[in-house]
């Protein structure tokens, strides 16, 4: 208990102080889960609403498949990613392996099926009737799209908590698909590992530490009373 105090005693005035290296780690990690998480609503938010409102064949299996992705392995997430953005592969005209963009990719990709599986589920549990109501009043697609969105706003908002925390605190595909340099692609997660490569480097890896779990309680602190808010509100209306 003693080690311990004593490298937390160490750890606090790296944070204290601003140090760069745990300042610029924390400044990476924060542009990582914004884009991330962007990335993942933009891409991942058409497909969402086509399985929640969608009556075509073959919607229950992506469904599944939908589902089953959300127990996708971040390895293994991050050996695809490179195998694709190495040169020979789909995207490797890019030329962003190991570069701070291939991390964006692959937080993208892992942060993509919390969206394409939650949204789903959360449309599902809006009341019944209300999509046919609004079909019947001749709601065109766009239209039924905002109506949903709205009404289902706190799973949506769930779903959004759930990408962030995973890019928040994701660290094998950061390590395989950038090359984790201090300074440049290196997240709080991933220097944390670096740091614990190095016993003397104790004090530091808690710093990171600790800066990670404050930075996920803040952005995650604010989408719940984001959400909670939400929840209030729509209470209130129904009530």
């Amino acid at each position: 208990m003693h080690y311990i105090w004593e490298q937390l005693r160490a750890a606090f005035p790296l944070i204290w102080s601003g140090n760069g290296y745990v300042t610029g780690a924390t400044w990476v990690t924060i542009r990582v889960a914004l884009i991330a998480t962007g990335a993942a609503l933009l891409v991942g938010l058409p497909g969402a609403l086509a399985l929640g409102l969608g009556r075509f064949r073959g919607r229950r299996a992506l469904q599944i498949l939908a589902n089953a992705s959300l127990a996708l392995p971040p390895v293994l997430g991050g050996i695809f990613v490179l195998v694709l953005l190495l040169p020979g592969g789909v995207l490797g005209g890019l030329r962003i392996e190991f570069t701070l963009h291939g991390v964006y990719v692959a937080q993208s990709l892992l942060a993509l099926p919390y969206i394409v599986a939650l949204v789903p589920a959360a449309i599902r549990g809006l009341p019944e009737g209300l999509i046919a109501q609004a079909r019947m009043f001749g709601a065109g697609r766009l239209q039924l799209a905002g109506l949903v969105l709205r009404e289902a706003r706190v799973g949506v908002i769930a779903a959004v908590i759930a990408a962030m925390a995973s890019a928040l605190s994701e660290v094998a595909a950061v390590i395989i698909v950038g090359a984790n340099v201090q300074g440049h692609d290196q997240t709080l997660g991933s220097a944390i590992v670096d740091q614990l490569n190095n016993y003397d480097s104790v004090p530091e890896a808690l710093a990171l530490g600790l800066v990670l779990l404050a930075l996920i309680a803040v952005l995650i602190g604010v989408l719940t009373a984001l959400q909670q808010f939400s929840g209030a509100r729509l209470r209130w209306r129904l009530s």
